[in-house]
């Protein structure tokens, strides 16, 4: 499950120029509003293009023709992003800032564009356009090789996006921006400021708090009279119509806004949002595995939410959205995970779900259903794993692509088996075909190395905002009560009305002055599960 957010500019044809003449002195902050009104309508076209391919709207038959328009426009995007006229509109910003006069929300604009402009101007033109022309393609293989479970049919773009990421570091380099790692590129273009050097730690901390956990829950499972979770009622075959209607009572009670969003069904469940009064979410439905679009839908409402609840003086803007990858995840897995698979919302919303699906659970308690939600069962697919083993999926990918960039003669025909490997290694399984394996996940395809580590940091945000949330209010009674107006106006305040305009540690600021830890993720984790499984 993945947020969509569309890139800055994809591709670029030419560079266009907004010069008009005169002197930067005649300008004003104004003056820039229709030029940044014309740059979002074309990143909104973009992404109603993605939304059409993701969601099955677009013919196979016009996919290579869709991937010109996309590169048509983001080309577009990307000179205007590079424009004479955005360096008029940075100079105009810093000769206000000079004078004392300028806006906290110029300067956010100003903060983003200029981050843009420096990455974007380090590439050739050329070779910018070929590669988003190739994601779009790519992506249409990956779901050929999904489908015929024949890696050999994607292996050859993925290589491809490998190869063009490779070298924009290099022209990154080239242009100054150096980083430790090189994989401290792909990170910062996900999460900015995240380096190899922050996240190995963390994922040291996480691995040494897990696998023995898991190892202990494991024994305690398999010990004669342990402990034994009622699991066999999430085989049942539920219809996708009850499904469909979970989805609609899951989006009610958690607080999204159906006037300025919709839910729509893809491959690979994601959201991507046209500014706060226009938020999409998907699913992917299974008769014989309900739960998943259960969660699917907490998760990417988490997304949404925030995206719907952006300051309304930020509409229209680059800034009405949310400020980085982490934090987004932190929202979608705080709903989905540390309020969703709660005892607390089993409490809240028990007798509603067993209203909306009309008797199919009519011999599951409460407790029942809790217990099931948090079972603690390595699997082979991300997407469907449990909230402890969660990290340990992230980390076989953080490994893989951290690999990616620190070894040039590692190519895509190998990674099929460093990744079964690396699932053996870190949860003890190995995937049949390619399709549980290193075809389950679509990120590689829109060339999005850098991207999972963020679920993982999302995940401990979210523990980080509950600890500070308890503070406040009682949470643990708004849950059972299903009081998401009392949740959700608290995570406004701190984080959803800001969109952009704070950077993620910012953000973090705003919600405890301790910055950065894994701690209250490992506390959580630990207190759970322990009690769950009876271990001491």
């Amino acid at each position: 499950m993945k947020k969509i957010l569309p890139a800055l500019a994809l591709v670029f044809i030419i560079i266009w120029s907004g010069c008009t003449g005169g002197s930067d002195d005649q300008y004003e902050i104004r003056d820039f509003d229709a030029f940044f009104e014309r740059l979002i309508a074309l990143k909104h076209a973009e992404a109603m293009f993605i939304w059409d391919m993701e969601t099955g709207l677009t013919p196979p038959g016009a996919i290579e023709a869709r991937a010109n328009t996309i590169a048509v426009i983001s080309a577009e995007i990307f000179a205007m992003s590079t424009s004479d006229e955005m360096q008029r509109f940075f100079r105009t910003v810093e000769a206000g800032q000079r004078r004392g006069e300028i806006d906290e929300i110029s300067l956010g604009i100003y903060r983003i564009a200029k981050r843009d402009y420096d990455m974007l101007m380090a590439i050739p033109a050329d070779e910018y356009r070929a590669f988003s022309e190739l994601t779009t393609i790519s992506f249409s293989k990956w779901l050929d090789a999904r489908e015929a479970d024949d890696f050999s049919i994607f292996a050859p773009y993925l290589q491809e996006l490998i190869d063009y990421q490779r070298k924009f570091i290099e022209y990154r380099r080239q242009a100054g921006i150096v980083y430790a790692n090189p994989y401290d590129a792909m990170l910062d273009d996900f999460e900015p400021g995240m380096t190899v050097e922050i996240m190995d730690p963390f994922f040291d901390e996480l691995r040494a708090a897990i696998v023995p956990l898991l190892r202990d829950i494991m024994a305690e499972v398999d010990r004669e009279g342990g402990k034994n979770i009622r699991t066999d009622f999430l085989e049942r075959r539920i219809p996708l119509p009850i499904q469909r209607n979970l989805s609609q009572l899951i989006m009610y009670t958690v607080g999204f806004d159906p006037g300025r969003g919709v839910i729509g069904e893809s491959e690979h469940p994601f959201s991507i949002g046209f500014g706060q009064s226009d938020v999409r979410i998907t699913t992917n439905y299974d008769e014989d595995n309900f739960i998943a679009s259960f969660y699917t839908v907490m998760h990417e409402c988490g997304h949404a939410i925030y995206d719907q609840n952006v300051a309304r003086e930020l509409e229209g803007t680059i800034l009405d959205t949310g400020t980085s990858m982490s934090i987004h995840e932190s929202q979608s897995r705080f709903l989905e995970n540390m309020i969703g698979r709660s005892y607390e919302f089993w409490q809240g919303i028990y007798d509603d779900f067993m209203r909306v699906t009309e008797g199919y659970f009519y011999d599951v308690s409460m407790r029942e259903l809790y217990e099931a939600m948090n079972t603690v069962t390595p699997s082979l697919i991300r997407v469907d794993a449990d909230e402890l083993t969660y990290s340990l999926h992230i980390m076989v990918r953080y490994e893989i692509e951290k690999m990616i960039f620190n070894n040039p003669n590692l190519n895509a025909e190998d990674l099929p088996g460093l990744w079964n490997e690396k699932m053996q290694e870190y949860l003890g399984v190995r995937p049949e075909n390619y399709a549980e394996g290193i075809l389950q996940d679509v990120h590689w395809s829109y060339g999005e190395f850098g991207y999972f580590p963020t679920y993982a940091l999302g995940n401990a945000y979210a523990a980080q905002i509950w600890n500070a949330m308890e503070k406040d209010f009682d949470l643990s009674a708004a849950v059972r009560a299903l009081d998401f107006e009392t949740i959700n106006t608290w995570l406004t305040g701190k984080i959803h009305r800001h969109g952009s305009l704070l950077d993620s540690q910012q953000i973090l600021a705003q919600i405890t002055d301790e910055g950065f830890t894994s701690r209250y993720y490992i506390d959580y984790l630990t207190q759970k599960y322990a009690a769950l499984y009876g271990i001491q």
